[in-house]
C-alpha cells in the first residue's frame, strides 16, 4: 500500500469517526436518523432556532410572532411562549404529528382563535402549556395521550361536558387563576379523568368544595377561593389524598367537621389565612401542618395531639408531624412542653 493510499485510508477513517461522534453528540435519549435530522434543520422556520445539538426541538419563543410558522415534521418539543399569537391554526401544525410538548404560554389565544381539531391532530402530545392566554373554555377536543394540561391564568369559566372523555393518561390538570364557579366543576364535567393525580383550582370563584374529583387524586390545591365549609364525608371517595391546600378561604370552626381531616393518607395540610379559632383534629400520619394567620389563641396537646400518642412513646405509629406553622395567630410563647412530648419528630415550629 502506497503512502498516499495509507493517508487516504486514515482520512476516511477519521471522517467516519468524526461524523459518528458528531451524530452521537446530537442524539439524546432517542436516536434521530441522519436524514430526519437534516430534513428537520433544512425546514426550520426562519423566525425560529433549531439547534443541531437538539434536533427535535424548535425554539420560536420571544420573537414577537403573531402567527405560528409552519413547523418541521420531526419536531418533538415546540417553544412558542412570549409571543403575540392569537390563533392556533391547524395548517401550521399539520406536519408536526410527532409533537410531544408544546409551550404556548403568554400569548393572546382565545377560545374563538382555537381552530377545530388543531390540538386533536397532535396525536402524540403529552404536555400542553397554554398559561396566560385569553381562553374562556377548556380546549376541545384534546389529544388523547395528554398527561399534563396547564391552563392557569386564563379566563376559563366553563368545562365542556365530555371534554375529558377518554383522557385516561391525564395526571395533572392546572386551572389556577381562572373564573370557575361551583356549577362548572362537577362530577359530569370532570368525568373521564380516571388517572388524575394533581388538580389545581386555586384562585377561582368556588364557594364549595369541588365535586366529582376522581378517587386517584393525590394533590388538591384550592387556595384563594371562597370556601366556607367541608361536607362531613367529602374525602370518603378520595382515599389517596396526600396534600390538601385550602389557604386563603373562609373556613371557620363550624365549617370543619370534627374528623374530616383525620385521614390516614394525608401528609400535608395547609389552612393558612382562614378564620379558625381552634386547631382541627389531625391524623397521626400528618407531617406538615400550616395554620398561620388564623384566629387561634392557644394550642394544647389535648386539642392537637392524636388520641393515645402520649401513651405510645416508642410506637412506630406515633405522630409523624415534622413541621408546624402557627404564626399570625393570637398564640403567645412559650410552646407547651407536652406539645413537644407529643410530636417528638417535630423539626420546625413557627409561632
Amino acid at each position: 500500500m502506497t503512502e498516499m493510499s495509507r493517508l487516504n485510508l486514515v482520512m476516511e477513517w477519521l471522517t467516519v469517526a468524526f461524523v459518528a461522534l458528531l451524530l452521537a453528540s446530537q442524539v439524546h435519549s432517542d436516536e434521530v436518523p441522519y436524514e430526519h435530522m437534516l430534513s428537520q434543520l433544512q425546514a426550520c422556520p426562519k423566525e425560529c432556532h433549531c439547534p443541531p445539538s437538539f434536533p427535535n426541538a424548535v425554539y420560536c419563543d420571544n420573537k414577537g410572532l403573531k402567527r405560528i410558522p409552519v413547523i418541521p415534521p420531526y419536531t418533538w418539543y415546540l417553544y412558542l411562549q412570549n409571543n403575540l399569537i392569537d390563533v392556533l391554526s391547524t395548517d401550521a401544525l399539520r406536519n408536526a404529528t410527532q409533537l410531544r410538548w408544546i409551550n404556548l404560554n403568554r400569548n393572546k389565544i382565545t377560545s374563538e382563535g382555537l381552530e377545530v381539531d388543531a390540538l386533536k391532530a397532535m396525536s402524540n402530545l403529552v404536555h400542553l402549556y397554554m398559561e396566560d392566554n385569553l381562553l374562556s373554555s377548556i380546549p376541545s377536543p384534546l389529544p388523547v395521550k395528554l398527561e399534563q394540561l396547564r391552563l392557569s391564568r386564563n379566563r376559563i369559566s366553563k368545562i365542556p361536558v365530555g371534554v375529558f372523555s377518554g383522557m385516561d393518561h391525564l395526571t395533572l390538570l392546572d386551572l389556577q387563576s381562572n373564573k370557575l364557579q361551583d356549577d362548572a366543576v362537577t362530577e359530569v364535567s370532570l368525568k373521564g379523568l380516571n388517572n388524575l393525580i394533581q388538580i389545581n383550582l386555586a384562585k377561582n370563584q368556588l364557594n364549595s368544595m369541588p365535586l366529582g374529583l376522581p378517587p386517584t387524586t393525590t394533590q388538591i390545591f384550592l387556595d384563594g377561593n371562597n370556601i366556607e365549609k367541608i361536607p362531613v364525608e367529602y374525602f370518603k371517595g378520595l382515599p389517596k389524598v396526600a396534600s390538601l391546600r385550602l389557604n386563603r378561604n373562609k373556613l371557620a370552626n363550624g365549617g370543619i367537621p370534627k374528623n374530616v381531616f383525620n385521614l390516614s393518607s394525608i401528609l400535608d395540610l395547609q389552612l393558612s389565612h382562614n378564620q379558625l379559632t381552634e386547631v382541627p383534629v389531625i391524623s397521626s400520619g400528618l407531617e406538615h401542618l400550616h395554620l398561620d394567620h388564623n384566629k387561634i389563641k392557644s394550642v394544647n396537646s389535648s386539642d392537637i395531639c392524636p388520641s393515645g400518642a402520649l401513651d405510645d412513646y416508642l410506637d412506630e405509629n406515633s405522630p409523624r408531624l415534622r413541621y408546624l406553622r402557627l404564626d399570625g395567630n393570637e398564640i403567645k410563647p412559650p410552646i407547651p412542653r407536652d406539645l413537644m412530648m407529643c410530636f417528638r419528630l417535630l423539626r420546625a415550629i413557627v409561632i
